[in-house]
């Protein structure tokens, strides 16, 4: 988004609000603002922000030529089945639906396959792994206009205990 994308305005400066409550997970902080939201309290006067954010990468296992060509078949086969799928079902008999899914698979499969090599190829020994990634907040603090702030604090000291 640019600084002059229309859905920022969507979002208030949050350094006008105030912190009404502090929690470990987003669960537990999405959970105290579906209870206000059950209360009646105005929720779009609230707004939930991680703090202390890391970028987590956790690695899910080494990569060599025989792994990058199977993760690059398994792709390429998805790919291939719901292309066969939709060019099957474009046809409407199942002879073309079988023949479509079929030639799909097939083809997706050695595509990717190839893709794949390419890839890992092209890479050079610089990232022999795979891995899945996301950000973490060490907290979550939920904000509230200064005006109603007073009362979600109120009604937060009786959410339920889970």
């Amino acid at each position: 988004m640019t600084p002059s994308d229309p859905r920022l305005d969507l979002i208030p400066d949050q350094r006008t609000r105030v912190s009404v409550a502090t929690y470990p997970t987003y669960g537990e902080a999405q959970r105290a603002v579906d209870y206000l939201s059950d209360q009646q309290f105005p929720v779009e006067r609230i707004a939930i922000v991680g703090e202390g954010l890391k970028m987590v990468e956790q690695v899910t296992g080494r990569l060599n030529w025989g792994r990058a060509a199977g993760l690059g078949f398994a792709q390429g086969l998805m790919i291939g089945l719901f292309v066969g799928l939709l060019f099957g079902l474009l046809g409407l008999t199942a002879g073309n639906l079988l023949f479509a899914l079929s030639y799909g698979v097939v083809l997706g499969g050695v595509i990717g396959l190839v893709w794949g090599l390419i890839g890992y190829a092209l890479s050079g020994g610089r990232r022999d792994f795979t891995s899945v990634g996301g950000m973490k907040a060490d907290r979550y603090v939920v904000l509230a206009d200064p005006e109603v702030a007073e009362q979600a604090r109120t009604l937060l000291t009786s959410l339920p205990a889970r």
